[in-house]
């Protein structure tokens, strides 16, 4: 991994920072040169990691579904480090299902964390970034493209995230701000959240293995790949990119 400063000087906050996708954000942003501020609701977590990027690096425990946290927590980012540049709203939760089988709980659920949490996320950093600039890069899925038949509610949420960030990205182009908002859509990349839909199809090893062939390029993806969007979008290189969705599938949408 390259380190040259891509994003120096710039605070960036991260939600879902503990593991996944969020994890190696923190960490490849870090590596570029921006102040990282990791948070999850696992708390002890985003803290270790935080520790292993070292000073002058922080973490915050956060559940994305609580307005109040996320006001406190950006308040906590703007008054340490004087601005927030960089939001990138990693949290996420899955659970397979469809129209019949998956309950209102779960969907719920998923409604919860990855609409409205990505919602009071942007909406927080809108406010924080909007007298100097920023941009905001929401996680949000080739399930947000695509249907999937046994992702009912998984589709409608990260679907959701996709006109969500359009919609965030043209306000604020309109205000004049100069906040980017963009989406990624990543498929089944080799993560924790990928081994738990493994799990839950019976074999893991079987189910990684199918779930790689779903790709043209015939592998999962891997979190560097995510991460290398993540961190053009963050950086002043994607200066005129705002309102995009980029899908890192492997060609899986090609078709």
């Amino acid at each position: 991994m390259s380190t040259t400063g891509r994003v120096a000087g710039k605070i960036a906050l991260i939600t879902g920072g503990a593991s996944g996708i969020g994890r190696a954000a923190a960490q490849r942003l870090a590596a570029e040169g921006a102040t990282v501020i990791v948070t999850d609701r696992d708390g002890p977590g985003a803290a270790a990691v935080a520790a292993a990027l070292g000073a002058p690096h922080a973490a915050a425990t956060l559940d994305v579904t609580d307005e109040a946290a996320w006001a406190a927590v950006v308040a906590e980012a703007v008054a340490r480090h004087g601005r927030l540049d960089v939001l990138v709203n990693s949290a996420g939760i899955g659970r397979h299902g469809d129209i019949e089988s998956t309950t209102l709980a779960d969907f719920r659920l998923m409604y919860r964390v990855n609409v409205e949490g990505t919602f009071l996320g942007c909406r927080a950093a809108v406010g924080a970034m909007k007298a100097h600039g920023g941009a905001i890069i929401n996680l949000s899925s080739v399930a947000g493209l695509i249907g999937v038949p046994d992702l009912a509610g998984y589709c409608a949420s990260k679907g959701a995230v996709r006109l969500l960030t359009k919609s965030v990205a043209l306000h604020c182009a309109k205000q004049g701000y100069r906040i980017r908002c963009n989406s990624l859509h990543p498929s089944f990349i080799d993560t924790p959240m990928v081994d738990a839909m493994a799990a839950a199809l019976g074999d893991p090893a079987a189910a990684k293995a199918q779930l790689g062939r779903a790709a043209p390029l015939g592998r999962l993806g891997h979190v560097d790949d995510v991460t290398a969007a993540i961190l053009y979008l963050a950086s002043d290189e994607g200066a005129f990119v705002t309102g995009a969705e980029l899908a890192i599938d492997g060609g899986l949408t090609a078709r």
